[in-house]
């Protein structure tokens, strides 16, 4: 979780410790989380609350395990569209969106426009999604395939 000066200005240290906690725990009971922050139940719940309202949490989901589920492969594609007019990003964006192995989408400012993150079961799996879903997207002009070896960090905690 950032920390640095001028990042979430408007938040106080018990605002900024309730968000830390619950990026490592999004279960932890509101009891735990007062009890971790230093706060009592009631204030707890009203900060934890107007965080979720302000739009400084999105949401809670499970972490899921992508060995377990014979999700091991990742690449990173770099996408180079035709052109970068604001109708061919945006058709670009809505089609990317439905490719379900397509993890993160990020566009760059750089020598390509697009970098997926991609996961897949195998090294086959992945060709299949890159030549029927990736490069048949509309306006891709070139891809480029950079296969992860090892995941030494992965998201915030």
């Amino acid at each position: 979780m950032p920390t640095e000066a001028g990042v979430f200005s408007e938040l106080d240290q018990f605002d900024r410790k309730i968000l830390e906690i619950l990026a490592q725990d999004g279960r932890i009971s509101i009891t735990d989380l007062a009890a971790k922050v230093g706060l009592s139940k009631t204030p707890c719940q009203l900060r934890f609350r107007r965080l979720v309202n302000d739009g400084y949490i999105e949401g809670f989901r499970a972490v899921l395990n992508p060995s377990k589920m014979q999700l091991d492969h990742i690449a990173f594609v770099e996408v180079k569209l035709s052109n970068t007019s604001e109708d061919v990003l945006k058709s670009f964006n809505a089609a990317v969106k439905k490719i379900r192995e397509v993890e993160e989408c990020h566009m760059i400012a750089g020598r390509f426009d697009y970098l997926l993150k991609i996961r897949t079961r195998d090294i086959g799996r992945y060709r299949r999604v890159l030549g029927e879903r990736i490069s048949t997207l509309p306006h891709v002009a070139s891809t480029s395939t950079n296969v992860a070896m090892e995941t030494v960090k992965e998201g915030w905690h």
